[in-house]
């Protein structure tokens, strides 16, 4: 097991429209390019949720009303940092608010269904983003 001290602990967020469609990010400049969900680290003193709404309004321009937790999970074994998964419904759009390193954040929405597809056949860049996309997925079946 690798010790990964620097990690730090993030929030990851599916912003789900009234449509059913996802906000979904992508980035030709990222190490690995590819696409994933709005999220990022958390500031220092910022609790998850906190982390959760800065990161939707400044990645994806987006607000919500309605918050709902889907899970804490460790990012690795060797780090205590911990990955907040959260649903975001009840959207506002607004601006984009990029920093230097997003600047060519890209913002399309897609149909839950072909969203979770894409997390199925490997296509999204970070682990936590096919993870809460696969437990909203069920969230909605079990509630169908």
């Amino acid at each position: 097991m690798t010790n990964t001290p620097d990690l730090q602990d993030a929030s990851v967020i599916v912003a789900l429209d009234e449509g059913g469609r996802v906000a979904v990010l992508s980035s030709r400049n990222s190490r690995h390019g590819g696409m994933f969900l709005p999220g990022g680290r958390r500031d220092p003193g910022e609790q998850p949720e906190q982390c959760a709404r800065r990161e939707l309004r400044e990645e994806a321009g987006v607000t919500a009303a309605k918050w709902r937790h889907l899970g804490t999970y460790a990012i690795t074994l060797g780090s205590a940092a911990r990955m907040s998964l959260y649903l975001a419904e009840e959207l506002s759009l607004g601006p984009q608010e990029l920093n230097d390193t997003e600047k060519d954040f890209k913002l399309t929405w897609w149909p839950l269904a072909d969203a979770v597809t894409a997390a199925a056949e490997g296509r999204f860049l970070l682990p936590a983003g096919p993870l809460a996309l696969l437990l909203v997925n069920r969230l909605f079946k079990n509630s169908a």
